[in-house]
């Protein structure tokens, strides 16, 4: 299958944890080897929020900050880079046409931000698009869509399956400043939605279920449409 991995960016904290990224490339490796062909685009995580933060702070735009986590992010692809060593290609693509240059390596491509506007979902599922994927996966910290914010509210509840009308209700109140994606942006929605993109969000805390949803397990919130 043609699979897209947008990896969150709980999968890099600002002190990086080299175990989680071993673990994801022990799976992204038997993912590769079982002749999938992956696409992983890596998140901005703690640090391109520093960043942003700083530079809002000293005045920038949010278009300059929407550049820092571009850069950050891309920095984080490049760890998964050296995790994988030769099984990945050896560049980051930075437009469409780079990735596009790159299918005929077979290789795994690794990937961050493209531009100013996209948050990294929307390049994933962009990504999946052109690919016509047959799965995009969304590898967050939380188990899936929630009726409602499960950090704020102990009653919220997981969703098997949400429909775009609902997911777009749920994500309604979230900011779209730089460094502020929750889970998926309205730009990536619009996409998935338009291409009909068979799309999961699960948690990665544990990297085996990136395995399992593609096995077909019943696991995470799968976005009907």
């Amino acid at each position: 299958m043609k699979i897209v991995v947008k990896l969150g960016g709980f999968a890099f904290p600002l002190k990086i944890n080299e175990e989680l990224i071993k673990s994801f490339a022990l799976k992204f490796r038997e993912l590769h080897e079982s002749g999938h062909k992956l696409t992983i685009v890596a998140g901005g995580g703690e640090a391109a929020r520093v960043y942003i933060n700083a530079a809002r702070k000293l005045g920038a735009s949010e278009s300059f900050c929407d550049q820092l986590g571009i850069l950050v992010s891309r920095l984080n692809a490049k760890l998964i880079i050296a995790s994988l060593n030769e099984l990945a290609a050896p560049k980051i693509p930075e437009s469409l046409d780079e990735f596009q240059s790159l299918l005929p390596l077979n290789k795994i491509i690794v990937m961050g931000g493209l531009q100013p506007g996209h948050s990294t979902n929307a390049v994933a599922a962009l990504i999946a698009e052109l690919i016509k994927a047959d799965l995009l996966i969304n590898v967050t910290d939380v188990d899936g869509v929630y009726t409602k914010d499960p950090r704020k509210n102990p009653d919220a509840k997981l969703l098997e399956e949400v429909t775009i009308n609902q997911l777009q209700e749920i994500l309604s109140l979230n900011e779209v400043k730089a460094g502020t994606y929750k889970l998926l942006d309205f730009l990536a929605i619009k996409i998935i939605e338009r291409s009909k993109i068979p799309t999961w969000i699960i948690n990665g805390k544990n990297p085996s279920n990136l395995i399992k949803v593609i096995k077909g397990e019943k696991i995470g919130t799968k976005i009907l449409t």
